[in-house]
């Protein structure tokens, strides 16, 4: 199962999280956000997936990030429709075409706000155009709204493309969390996001609670 540590913001402890070996790390680029992440990343690992979060921003606002950071994902937690994504898309494959023959193209996530239903079947027409969805809980912020949905939901989840879970995910949910992974249910589940219930403040994570979680999981 692949972690993904999202809403880093400060030098020092994106240096310690790294350290843990994430498998992606999301930096959030969305100026409303108290995890805003408006600095430099420094050298990381090859093997290390940047992650660009962006609500409701422009393709070539979104481009031009990709090309200053480097990203590896363009991650959406707004409104984006699928004619956005193939927009965007299409934008990005001039990207891929300079990069490195060693690593893969820019994907997209795109980040699915769960209430207490969700008619799975509405989002196929995402399914050409994105890597992986992003399910998190529907809630009064884009993202980090601290809690989980049910997810019992994702039993009527029958489309193909692979998803990351998220929602408040933390220490105290292992067990569930470790259930749910060995059900039906995390047949198509490539990605566990962890944000919120891991900070000190927004954006500043508690190393010795990943590093623990990290293990735990991967056990």
């Amino acid at each position: 199962m692949k972690i993904k540590v999202c809403g880093m913001k400060f030098a020092e402890n994106i240096a310690e999280i790294t350290n843990l070996h994430p498998d992606y790390m999301g930096f959030i680029l969305w100026e409303k956000s108290p995890r805003f992440f408006d600095g430099e990343i420094s050298s990381l690992p090859k093997t290390l997936n940047k992650v660009g979060v962006f609500v409701d921003a422009p393709v070539r606002e979104i481009v031009e990030k990709v090309r200053a950071m480097s990203l590896d994902y363009v991650q959406l937690h707004g409104a984006e429709t699928p004619e956005f994504c193939s927009q965007l898309k299409q934008a990005l494959s001039t990207i891929n075409e300079l990069k490195d023959s060693v690593r893969k193209s820019v994907g997209i996530i795109k980040a699915i706000g769960v209430g207490d239903s969700f008619p799975f079947e509405k989002l196929k027409p995402y399914e050409e155009v994105v890597e992986y969805f992003l399910f998190d809980t529907k809630g009064p912020l884009p993202g980090g709204n601290g809690y989980a949905f049910n997810w019992e939901l994702l039993n009527s989840y029958t489309l193909q493309t692979p998803f990351f879970l998220s929602g408040g995910i933390g220490l105290n949910d292992l067990e569930k969390l470790k259930k749910f992974l060995d059900s039906p249910l995390a047949s198509k589940c490539h990605a566990v996001d962890v944000n919120s219930a891991f900070e000190i403040e927004p954006g500043l994570k508690k190393k010795e609670a990943l590093d623990a979680f990290t293990k735990k999981l991967k056990q």
